[in-house]
């Protein structure tokens, strides 16, 4: 498979192991993992047919390492970003003194107003990285990259978690938390 069939391939496995399973008629467990011999019998039936080589290499390469497969080798899910009900069983963590969010400019002025969301997810995303909070935050319009004083908020009472991939989660960072650019 060439790198543009492994983005197709990878975004599709986000709609199915993050937002939609039903849409290859697969359902996640309660920690949101997936039998891989259901998923990819699944996937074949919706024109998503991979082998479970490509699979691996998916996970393997996936830029965001966005997906997981089980110790056994026999279950896949996704790290994080669920728009379903799933508990991934992350322990909260002490955050850093900041992290960023990147997000796009149109959006600045109602986070100024009711802070970051996680909306339609379980937790808002966060990262220790500012280019990769840019590179998040531009995916969807020019990015703006808001600063998060995370400990400070960790302090005041907040809950952290922090994923295998380094993705820093919690239920919402109120506006007084977050340092604007030219603010």
């Amino acid at each position: 498979m060439n790198e543009k069939q492994n983005k197709r391939i990878s975004k599709f496995l986000s709609l199915v192991l993050r937002h939609q399973p039903g849409t290859i008629n697969i359902k996640l467990d309660e920690a949101g993992w997936v039998d891989i011999d259901v998923l990819l019998k699944q996937m074949a039936k919706h024109r998503q047919s991979i082998t479970r080589k490509t699979l691996e290499r998916i996970v393997a390469d996936n830029d965001k390492q966005r997906f997981t497969i089980s110790e056994d080798g026999k279950r896949i899910r996704a790290k994080q970003g669920h728009s379903v009900d799933v508990d991934l069983g992350y322990q909260a963590a002490e955050p850093p003194e900041s992290l960023c969010h990147g997000t796009p400019e149109r959006f600045v002025p109602l986070i100024k107003e009711s802070g970051l969301k996680k909306m339609e997810r379980h937790h808002v995303h966060m990262h220790a990285d500012k280019k990769l909070a840019e590179e998040v935050g531009g995916r969807r319009g020019k990015p703006v990259l808001l600063v998060v004083r995370a400990k400070e908020m960790h302090d005041a009472g907040h809950r952290f978690f922090v994923t295998e991939n380094d993705v820093w989660l919690t239920d919402h960072v109120p506006p007084k938390f977050i340092d604007f650019p030219n603010a």
